[in-house]
């Protein structure tokens, strides 16, 4: 059976699979499920080379003048922060990472920013959906990445990076945050529920935890009570949405039992499930709550149960694939 790559067409957001296998070894590792976390952070890191190689090699025709496109394409940062929060023990692969992410990001965020302005308010509005979270994602990731290489290499001053990209993260995500219950009220979209992509608002403040976590554990003077005050009101937030997520999930289910057969678009909620497992683990921490540790658990295997489900899927998908294009 031949296969040919020239035919393989990948997503924007192709590398949200890597950025969820990750999160999910990170977690892992946060609960002491050592040969798991290893495992998972081998797949992540093979997954991005191939994944990389897949994207040189076939070289996609991805519109990037359309913000759909570049703030998917955000995935690729995200995918950099959580393998570099993963191996942070590795010096050279930390300052590799960070490097690539931002050059990445700011590459990312230019385009982005053009893509958007030349759009009014009311297109932008039309347009947004939960995968466009993902440019508060990237950036907040690049967040962890500055702190990650402050922390584990001789380049101190990146820590300097961390705190503005943070706080433009945030305000990224409440513009994309505006533009989606803008554009659910506009449309009333909550008579069909919601999309799997919208548990990216939930994820969206989850990094935005962890990003925080990681920059109070470096923050002195004025900073750091600040820099906590937030952290706890994001993880607030984040939990705030999970209740609402899954009823308008699960209504669209009811009404539309077809959803779920796999789309790419599934690994948009396992990633938040796992992010929210990370930070609440890094809240339980930095407030001294034990009972936060195994809310943490508890979504971790939830995350784990659900990667495994659309791996499973995702990989059968791929052979019908195959053996109908060979």
């Amino acid at each position: 059976m031949a296969v040919q790559l020239g035919r393989i067409a990948p997503s924007p957001d192709v590398f949200a699979v890597v950025m969820t296998t990750g999160i999910l070894s990170v977690a892992a590792q946060r609960h002491h499920y050592t040969r798991l976390s290893e495992t998972l952070g081998v797949l992540a890191t093979v997954g991005l080379v191939v994944l990389v190689l897949l994207v040189a090699v076939t070289r996609p025709a991805w519109d990037l003048r359309d913000p759909d496109v570049t703030l998917r394409l955000f995935t690729f940062v995200a995918s950099c922060a959580v393998l570099d929060s993963r191996l942070a023990n590795v010096h050279g692969v930390v300052l590799t990472l960070g490097v690539t992410a931002l050059v990445s990001w700011l590459l990312l965020a230019i385009l982005t920013a053009r893509n958007m302005a030349a759009n009014s308010w009311t297109v932008l509005r039309d347009r947004a959906h939960g995968a466009w979270e993902l440019g508060s994602v990237g950036t907040c990731g690049m967040a962890i990445v500055a702190t990650e290489v402050s922390r584990h290499t001789v380049a101190r001053s990146w820590f300097m990076v961390a705190v503005p990209v943070w706080v433009i993260g945030l305000g990224i995500y409440g513009l994309m945050t505006g533009l989606i219950l803008w554009r659910a009220v506009h449309q009333r979209q909550d008579q069909d529920g919601i999309e799997p992509d919208a548990w990216i608002l939930m994820g969206g403040l989850a990094i935005a935890t962890l990003a925080g976590d990681n920059i109070h554990a470096l923050a002195s003077g004025w900073l750091a009570p600040t820099v906590r005050t937030v952290t706890v009101l994001t993880w607030v937030l984040a939990t705030c949405w999970i209740p609402l997520l899954i009823f308008f999930g699960l209504r669209r289910i009811q009404r539309r039992p077809a959803l779920l057969r796999f789309a790419g678009v599934w690994w948009a909620m396992v990633f938040p499930l796992g992010m929210y497992a990370v930070a609440t683990a890094a809240t339980a921490a930095e407030l001294g709550r034990p009972v936060l540790g195994t809310v943490s658990l508890v979504f971790f295997w939830i995350a784990s149960t659900a990667w495994v489900m659309v791996a499973a899927a995702g990989l059968l998908w791929l052979r019908r694939e195959f053996v109908a294009r060979s």
